[in-house]
């Protein structure tokens, strides 16, 4: 792909070796024109005035540098430079430096008929680096590293400007119907989101070097980032941290620690983020390569962390891969399944049946795992929140727990316990199956009812006796209330003509 643009770019064919490790395209329709080329053959330049560019402050960078913004007035000379094919193998380096150098002014792309000329001149450059990243078979010095990271930053590391939003437009919000807002500016940081990929990637780039600058605070300005409402620009930031996780075994502790820090922030303060689902999906593949057993660091993340995400309102938007760093944790150990049962119940929702049904989708998926000793802890205080679902209202909620028995593995389980079990989901059982108002409902109660009796006719009739039994309890209990509250309204009536306080023994 990379070669199709620069051939468009340069019209002729580059020389970029196939790269396996390629995530992403980038669109040839925003390549230059052929009158473009003319003006990178010629040379021809122009001082860029200071409203020309804006370039991020940045405390790691040096303030004296020509292409960094530092208060004063900005005078840069923007010239296209040779190709790598024009200088010896020697002078590669120094020229990559250059043109490295020359990536970091940062154009204004709200007015797109401002700078045309430089900003092609930029996407040349910015193409050729990754061509030259991408077949480079040459070790990169650390000057090189340094100016490669300077000119990343500075072109990435930007201040978010977050759509206006009121809290009811929150509340509904809905990622998928929603229009997710564009950055003007991403042909330009696209690419060079590609060669800081392909540099992570990249053999050449040795990471005891590379680390010194691909250090904690790129790491937290990456993560800073991922709260951009540009979805592409959170899909490579996801593979790039991804791939710095990989690369950089002394930054695993920090990225776990930073990505824990803000998940706290959005659960406790905020609950406003955009890139909650891409975290959680980088957790996810980093929690599949754990160690067993598990350490005491990782079961706290569990527990302080990825469960209390199931509280915010917004939990559609993550939910799926949230539930697969839960399921992920109970499938590499089963004791933890008693742990995030519990924090399933803790945070059930009491009022959003939409949210209900994710839980019990996700219930499903941890009791799939879960064991008997597990199981046998929790089970009371699960059951009486399944009893309370298989007579919700709302048919969906009822049918998808009454589902759970289709599951041969949950059935086996609740076989097993069905002594204590059944007393307790029986009289949902037969509300449901005289009172509720759908008959599909109605129908997966009575099959799930047959099933315990055909398991054990013993405790179904002793448990229907009991139900009985405290159904005519409520009924002596409701008709003693109705006789209380017409006896009162007869004393009432008799003394409504005068003041005196009824008194009721």
């Amino acid at each position: 792909m990379i070669k199709q643009i620069l051939g468009k770019v340069s019209g002729k064919k580059s020389k970029s070796s196939k790269n396996k490790d390629f995530s992403g395209t980038i669109s040839p329709n925003s390549t230059s024109s052929s009158s473009k080329r003319s003006d990178y053959g010629s040379g021809n330049s122009r001082k860029l005035v200071n409203s020309d560019i804006s370039a991020p402050l940045n405390p790691r960078f040096n303030s004296t540098e020509k292409n960094f913004r530092n208060g004063g007035h900005v005078s840069v000379s923007y010239e296209a430079l040779p190709s790598f094919r024009e200088v010896p193998s020697s002078e590669k380096q120094n020229l990559f430096i250059r043109k490295v150098n020359m990536c970091c002014v940062i154009f204004d792309f709200t007015d797109p008929t401002k700078n045309l000329k430089e900003k092609d001149i930029k996407r040349q450059t910015l193409l050729e680096l990754v061509d030259f990243v991408a077949s480079s078979n040459v070790k990169f010095t650390e000057s090189v590293m340094q100016e490669f990271v300077k000119m990343v930053s500075a072109n990435l590391f930007r201040e978010l400007t977050p759509q206006p939003r009121d809290s009811k437009v929150l509340e509904s919000y809905d990622v998928e119907e929603e229009e997710p807002s564009m950055d003007p500016a991403w042909p330009h940081l696209q690419i060079v989101y590609e060669l800081l990929l392909r540099f992570i990637a990249s053999p050449e780039a040795d990471a005891k070097i590379a680390k010194k600058y691909i250090d904690h605070y790129f790491v937290l300005k990456l993560l800073d980032m991922f709260d951009s409402e540009d979805p592409r620009e959170r899909e490579y930031l996801k593979t790039i941290l991804h791939r710095v996780y990989g690369k950089f075994m002394v930054h695993r502790p920090f990225i776990r620690k930073s990505i824990n820090n803000i998940f706290y922030r959005f659960v406790l303060e905020t609950e406003k983020h955009n890139g909650i689902a891409e975290l959680l999906e980088i957790l996810g593949s980093i929690i599949n390569g754990f160690a067993l057993p598990l350490k005491e660091e990782h079961k706290l993340f569990l527990s302080r962390s990825l469960i209390p995400l199931h509280k915010p309102k917004c939990l559609a938007m993550y939910h799926q891969q949230l539930s697969y760093c839960i399921t992920q944790f109970v499938e590499k150990d089963c004791k933890l399944a008693d742990m995030v049962i519990r924090g399933l119940l803790k945070y059930w929702p009491v009022t959003n049946s939409s949210k209900e049904l994710m839980f019990l989708g996700e219930l499903e998926e941890v009791l799939e795992a879960t064991q008997q000793p597990e199981f046998h802890r929790c089970m009371v205080p699960l059951f009486k929140q399944i009893a309370r679902c298989l007579n919700s209202l709302h048919f969906q909620v009822a049918e998808r727990v009454l589902f759970f028995w289709n599951n041969d593995h949950i059935e086996s389980l609740i076989r097993q316990n069905r002594k204590v079990i059944l007393p307790i989901i029986f009289p949902a059982l037969e509300r449901n199956g005289r009172y509720h108002w759908n008959q599909a409902v109605h129908g997966l109660t009575l099959n799930v009812r047959k099933v315990f009796f055909d398991l054990d006719p013993e405790l179904f009739n002793e448990c229907l006796l009991n139900f009985q039994e405290e159904e005519a309890k409520e009924e002596k209990i409701k008709s003693r209330r109705e006789s209380t509250w017409k006896r009162l309204e007869e004393i009432a009536s008799d003394k409504v003509s005068s003041n005196e306080a009824v008194l009721v023994n």
